[in-house]
């Protein structure tokens, strides 16, 4: 039997346009002989929907859709469609009135319905808000083989791989006592740096422990804050991977399961070799900077397309960062479509402009010169009474940044871009940035970027990391003086990063401890940490809670990113 896995990327809410690119793959998979199509989950309707799932309009759209997609897939063909279900007693039981589901589609009708046991509710995920949990786990028959289907959640349950009490059930157990030959698992599983590794690790310690073999197709793009990978995989009885599709973009395999030999054996996969039980495969570690840097573009890429907009606009200040989300910028949707604006005041160096005409140069980006000196002494003026007597501090000094945010919002509303911010995530924590000023934007695309990683991904790029239309007579893609001058607001004379801020390499490693290790202060300062540091860092990102909660949306790849994900207060006791 041949098993054909749909990697696609979703639209959130276009139902009708998520329902032809399932169709396409069915054709596809149709003309490639396979007997079995498998998509993500919530392939038609886009993962994560979230409050879409409250409008009974939209629920009713997505039903009529499925029908029409059944009656219009190749009628011989079996496809699995991630979808919604009502749940018909849901809400007079008390429960809620949605299954998150798998239907099975066949010969124009919806075959049987497998409803998601497991419902996230932690990080970016709330489907407690929206579905009820499915009863049992279930199974659908191709021929003599039975075939249990999971979504997503419901095989991360692995009590003996996690190391911790399991919960909600064990569906991968419960699919072995009903004596499955294979499982299924339609998923939307986000990316964060090292996740592709972990989950086929999960899946491989699943496969062994059941000996049954398991075929995972993951949603790919960027929705929002949230990037999907893809990195759609089978593993076979010996927990081999045989079958690996590609990260960060949409793909399509055909793959075969030996009915004599009882397992997954190999690949129909056009222009690749066939993959025998000798060739496993598998997700060796990468480079991080180019693992990230995909995820980035991909997230770039995504969001101004699905949001409508063609163009971005983004202030070049000739620092490391906005030359970063510059580049990403360019990667993802073409330098034609980037503008960048240089916006120097009376306390810009010289070389800091050149830096960033340079970089503008060897991106191929069109650039626009408006120095804001002029704009600082209006406003001088203007607050000159209001001022007097008080000496030259932070409340000037954000007035340029506010400044700049002015000019680029209007720019964005004139001409249509999409403003791109360009904070990183260290400063983001401690907020070394402006409320409407450097924070404007509708996209902060390294929001989840410490600035060692910044460092990190602009070093890679000019060690060839690079994929894009560059003159292949560049050395380097960011200029070398960018990466080598010290960080600076550029805000007074002589200001840099490191007035106001620990060492990067301090700060940073503090911040991971403590927001993503979830350390204490006494646990930080074990790990050889000054004891006054720590605290005026955790001070510094407490108080900084206000300034995230009015921030663009920023793409996420970390496991603990300031986004949908974190839910701090803002009003909290500082002890």
């Amino acid at each position: 039997m041949k098993i054909a896995i749909a990697q696609l990327n979703p639209t959130i809410g276009d139902i009708f346009g998520n329902s032809n690119l399932i169709l396409e793959a069915a054709k596809k998979a149709n003309v490639e002989g396979a007997n079995l199509l498998l998509t993500p989950e919530l392939s038609l309707i886009g993962y994560p929907p979230r409050d879409l799932l409250i409008n009974p309009s939209f629920i009713v759209a997505v039903g009529a859709q499925l029908q029409q997609l059944a009656q219009d897939l190749p009628p011989e063909l079996a496809v699995v469609v991630g979808t919604v279900i009502p749940n018909a007693d849901g809400v007079k039981l008390g429960g809620k009135s949605l299954f998150n589901s798998a239907v099975l589609l066949q010969n124009g009708v919806v075959q049987q319905v497998f409803n998601k046991r497991l419902l996230p509710t932690y990080d970016v995920f709330d489907e407690d808000r929206y579905f009820e949990p499915g009863e049992n786990s279930n199974y659908f028959s191709v021929g003599e083989l039975k075939i249990g289907v999971t979504i997503c959640e419901d095989l991360w349950n692995n009590e003996e791989f996690w190391g911790k009490r399991s919960y909600a059930g064990d569906p991968i157990s419960d699919l072995a006592k009903l004596g499955v030959d294979l499982v299924v698992n339609l998923s939307a599983s986000p990316y964060s740096v090292g996740k592709r590794e972990v989950r086929s690790a999960m899946l491989q310690h699943s496969v062994i422990r059941s000996g049954i073999p398991i075929v995972y197709a993951n949603q790919v793009g960027g929705n929002d804050d949230i990037i999907f990978d893809g990195s759609s995989f089978a593993v076979n009885q010996k927990g081999d991977l045989i079958q690996v599709l590609a990260a960060f973009e949409t793909d399509f395999a055909v793959l075969e399961y030996d009915a004599v030999k009882q397992d997954l054996v190999g690949s129909d996969r056009q222009n690749a070799p066939r993959i025998d039980d000798a060739q496993p495969l598998s997700f060796d570690p990468v480079d991080a900077d180019a693992e990230i840097w995909a995820a980035l573009v991909l997230g770039v890429r995504d969001y101004v397309r699905k949001c409508g907009f063609s163009k971005v606009v983004l202030g070049l200040s000739g620092g490391i960062d906005s030359a970063l989300v510059a580049t990403i910028a360019s990667c993802a949707i073409g330098p034609e479509n980037v503008l960048g604006v240089l916006m120097p005041s009376p306390y810009s160096s010289d070389h800091s402009v050149n830096d960033a005409l340079e970089l503008a140069k060897n991106l191929g980006i069109a650039i626009e010169m408006l120095p804001i000196g002029d704009l600082m002494k209006t406003y001088d003026r203007t607050l000159a009474d209001l001022f007097a007597n008080t000496t030259f501090g932070i409340a000037e000094e954000n007035i340029q940044s506010r400044i700049r945010g002015n000019l680029l919002m209007a720019i964005s509303n004139k001409f249509g871009h999409l403003l791109l911010s360009t904070g990183n995530k260290s400063e983001m924590s401690v907020g070394y940035c402006t409320l409407y000023g450097d924070m404007n934007g509708g996209l902060a695309v390294i929001s989840d970027v410490p600035k060692t990683r910044v460092y990190s991904l602009c070093r890679w790029l000019n060690a060839g990391g690079y994929v894009g239309d560059v003159p292949s007579s560049l050395d380097e893609i960011i200029p070398v003086n960018i990466i080598n001058k010290a960080p600076s607001a550029e805000l007074k004379p002589g200001q840099v990063d490191q007035d106001s801020l620990p060492d990067y390499d301090v700060l940073d490693d503090i911040l991971l401890r403590l927001i993503e290790h979830h350390e204490s202060v006494a646990q930080i300062m074990v790990a050889g940490h000054d004891e006054a540091v720590v605290k005026r860092v955790v001070k510094l990102v407490r108080q900084s809670e206000f300034k995230r909660r009015q921030a663009a949306p920023g793409l996420k790849i970390s496991d603990r990113a300031f986004g949908t994900g974190w839910r701090m207060p803002i009003a909290k006791s500082s002890s």
